[in-house]
């Protein structure tokens, strides 16, 4: 399968990389580090083993890609805008087109430039920093879950969850891609906020009793946002537990919101929390520490509001 990688970043390298190693032929779309990764290579860092990719397939347009079978969307949500410049060189009949991306909003807006037989939509729990050019660093976690931005044909999803398999990336199947979205969210909101927001990794932010308090009622609110959307399974309350456990045996691990403030870069705002939030309202449910969040975080970041709907 010819895979065209679209946002070669923590994600994108990581997911690729393993790809790559697993047989699959891979393309990545590069900026920044391609002079490294096409130079020397890709070394990657794992809890599951190092390894090295002496030589990748780097490109600094799409259109030198040229038609693939499958598109693996990784951009931070507010590069959205480029989606259609970035991947109607890419696509050929039948290509399928992948987004990994956070928050909500990524599937419609594909489907709107593309068609919705096209889309597929995934949430990653990875935890994954880039390095020094030329490296990325897996920390914890890894797992996919995929599915269907509209119903269409389900076999292509069991041929991406074994090709994700055999490459060494648990991948399952769900067929509420929507309840998949806002579990992430769950994680996602909290966290990627309140650790940009006071530049604290997850490890000293659950140290502090009112912060980790803090952190619960955020997941709360998001839960209750979530299940008001007709999902065909409510979220547990108790999964807000479930992601506070998982969340303190990470170490010391820093959200990729945090890096990119810390690195003065754009964050997703919009699709993280502004969108969550508009959803929330639609059906009357109230997330004002959510809306706080995002407020804080917008005035803390010159240029990080979202733009207008």
């Amino acid at each position: 399968m010819k895979i065209a990688i679209i946002g070669a970043g923590a994600l994108g390298l990581y997911y690729g990389a393993l790809l790559q190693k697993g047989g699959q032929d891979v393309h990545f779309l590069l900026r920044r580090d391609y002079d490294a990764l096409t130079r020397h290579g890709l070394q990657v860092f794992s809890i599951n083993g190092d390894f090295s990719l002496p030589q990748l397939k780097g490109y600094r347009t799409a259109a030198e890609i040229g038609p693939a079978d499958l598109v693996l969307v990784g951009l931070k949500t507010f590069a959205n805008q480029q989606l259609r410049e970035l991947i109607t060189p890419l696509l050929h009949e039948t290509t399928q087109i992948l987004t990994l991306q956070n928050g909500l909003g990524n599937e419609e807006a594909l489907a709107d430039l593309f068609g919705s037989q096209r889309v597929l939509g995934g949430v990653a729990f990875l935890c994954s920093n880039r390095g020094e050019p030329g490296t990325v660093h897996h920390l914890g976690a890894g797992r996919i879950i995929i599915g269907e931005h509209q119903p269409h044909d389900r076999q292509r999803l069991e041929r991406l969850a074994t090709t994700f398999t055999a490459a060494g990336v648990e991948c399952r199947i769900s067929d509420d891609l929507k309840r998949a979205r806002w579990e992430k969210l769950v994680w996602n909101i909290p966290f990627n906020g309140l650790c940009a927001l006071l530049e604290q990794s997850v490890d000293r932010l659950l140290t502090v009793p009112a912060c980790r308090t803090l952190v619960r009622e955020l997941m709360l609110e998001v839960i209750a946002a979530g299940n008001a959307q007709g999902l065909a399974k409510p979220i547990p309350d108790s999964y807000a537990d479930g992601m506070l456990e998982f969340t303190d045996n990470m170490g010391v691990y820093k959200p990729s919101m945090q890096i990119d403030r810390e690195e003065g870069r754009q964050l997703e705002i919009e699709a993280i929390f502004r969108i969550p939030l508009s959803y929330g309202a639609r059906q009357g449910i109230a997330m004002p520490r959510v809306a706080m969040l995002a407020t804080l975080l917008e005035q803390a970041t010159p240029g990080a509001a979202a733009t207008p709907r």
